[in-house]
């Protein structure tokens, strides 16, 4: 993580738009169909090396992979673990089931069926090794062929909680008992990114979703607390090899356009999410439904030596984001938080996180990225 406090470095939180070609590709896998591994590789390798490219003539500073191989950012996984097997009908989220057409209409892709979850069936060990490893070496790889020294690169991964949350359990015999299985295979993806160098991001939106499940709607403040704790746990049993200062964490409360009217408020979820082994924390500040929350990280600080990544950018829409408005969603934040804090510009969440899905479109999303990069340059001459 960064500890620049003299300016505000941009990243972004993963996923970004992936080609046509890739999509096809993606979806042929999805549906069971062969796909001829040379023409996977380089559609894969074309794709990875395009997305760095366009993130250097953007001007990011931290940039990834765009997670171009994936199919989503949490069922990826199925490819990478054993005991997956199958898929079950989900229950909407609350917030949704109040408007069950809108979520109707709203979700259709025809590459993954977001009505329906992977079932588990048998135990869960970490078995993607050879995915894992083809993936980081085809990021080495394009960023060798990119002529741009860039201040640093990330890598992302799911968390333990946000796996058990959407993957139906048939095998285990209890929640937690699923939820520390989870963690145990999942540490040897994270070990594996942290030997690269990079940093590891750990993807977990169900931090601060939990509450918005089916089987958390109806429960109190309290109840809702003490699951973030436990995932928090499972998180920290899996990066116990992993140092802190090489991690930083994404939570958000969903990266689809839907009403949130039942979204659990930021400042009742911080203290326990403070209490996860990482230096480097992203949260939404761009969305409307919580922009007035950077209130919270004054009732409740970062914890010392950690770096803040507010989301200044909205993804769930196709309006660019002023780089003014940018600035002064940075310039509040920075107003919130301790001096000293650094700050790393970022989007709300990805632009891709379930491929074929995209709500913004890709040369929008771009044009999106390059006001955040302005929007921080504004920013830092005001702060600084």
């Amino acid at each position: 993580m960064t500890n620049t406090t003299d300016r505000i470095h941009t990243t972004h939180i993963g996923s970004l738009p992936r080609p046509p070609e890739l999509l096809e590709l993606l979806k042929a896998h999805q549906n069971g169909e062969d796909v001829d591994e040379g023409e996977w590789t380089t559609t894969v390798a074309d794709a990875t090396n395009a997305v760095l490219e366009r993130q250097a003539e953007v001007g990011l500073d931290v940039v990834n992979n765009g997670e171009q191989s994936r199919v989503s950012f949490n069922w990826y996984v199925a490819d990478r673990l054993s005991g997956i097997g199958g898929t079950r009908e989900q229950d909407l989220w609350a917030d949704l089931q109040a408007f069950p057409e809108y979520a109707e209409e709203t979700f259709e892709t025809d590459i993954i069926d977001l009505a329906m979850q992977p079932v588990v069936t048998g135990p869960v060990e970490y078995t993607g090794h050879e995915e894992a490893e083809a993936e980081l070496g085809g990021f080495r790889d394009a960023i060798e062929a990119v002529d741009t020294d860039f201040e640093g690169t990330f890598v992302t991964s799911a968390s333990p909680s946000v796996v058990a949350t959407t993957h139906v359990d048939e095998y285990y015999d209890s929640y937690e008992e699923f939820l520390f299985a989870v963690a145990d295979a999942m540490q040897e993806e994270y070990e594996l990114i942290a030997e690269t160098g990079m940093t590891l991001q750990l993807d977990a939106p169900e931090l601060l979703t939990i509450g918005q499940t089916a089987a958390y709607a109806d429960e109190s403040r309290g109840e809702i607390r003490d699951a973030t704790r436990l995932h928090v746990e499972a998180l920290n049993e899996a990066l116990k090899n992993v140092p802190a200062e090489q991690v930083r964490l994404h939570t958000c409360w969903g990266s689809y356009e839907g009403p949130h009217h039942l979204d659990t408020d930021l400042a009742d979820l911080l203290p326990e999410i403070y209490d996860a082994d990482i230096t480097g924390l992203s949260i939404e500040q761009a969305n409307p439904r919580h922009q007035h929350e950077y209130r919270a990280f004054s009732e409740h600080p970062l914890p010392d030596g950690w770096t803040l990544l507010p989301g200044v950018v909205d993804v769930k829409t196709n309006i660019i984001d002023h780089p003014e408005t940018i600035a002064d969603r940075l310039e509040r934040v920075a107003d919130a938080v301790d001096d000293g804090t650094p700050l790393v510009a970022a989007p709300d969440c990805g632009f891709g996180t379930q491929a074929g899905l995209g709500m913004v479109h890709p040369e929008i999303a771009w044009a999106k990225l390059e006001a955040l990069v302005e929007g921080a340059e504004i920013a830092t001459e005001r702060i600084y």
